[in-house]
């Protein structure tokens, strides 16, 4: 476990977040689940200060474990993730924008709890 620092704070904010496709639809099979991990992992535009530690992804949702700083809402960090990997996810598979239909790709809704000091076994959950 690593603190961060930025000018008034040092923290170690780290979260588990899960969320699903719409419809809770089975739409991450074989290439379609490592596309969406390389994209959570390297997002474009995400804040410098927001780390994607890790990613897995389920036929029918997604885990990840980030690191947020104080600074910025969990809320808008995961809109900001939700909106740009729907994005890259419609430009490249078209039947996810079939199967889906007018809609978004992601559900409205999200879990999250944050880590805190079982981190190995919260990684390893994620992991596996």
């Amino acid at each position: 476990m690593r603190f961060r620092s930025s000018t008034h704070a040092v923290y170690h904010t780290e979260y588990h977040i899960v969320w699903t496709p719409r419809y809770r639809r089975r739409i991450f099979v074989k290439g379609v689940d490592k596309y969406l991990e390389d994209v959570l992992m390297n997002l474009e535009g995400l804040d410098d200060d927001i780390e994607v530690v890790k990613v897995n992804v389920q036929i029918d949702h997604v885990h990840i474990v980030t690191i947020i700083p104080p600074r910025l809402s969990v809320a808008s960090a995961v809109q900001y993730m939700k909106v740009e990997s729907a994005k890259k996810l419609r430009e490249r598979f078209e039947f996810i924008r079939k199967a889906i239909g007018r809609g978004g790709v992601w559900s409205r809704g999200y879990c999250v709890s944050t880590v805190g000091l079982n981190e190995k076994a919260i990684l390893r959950y994620v992991e596996h």
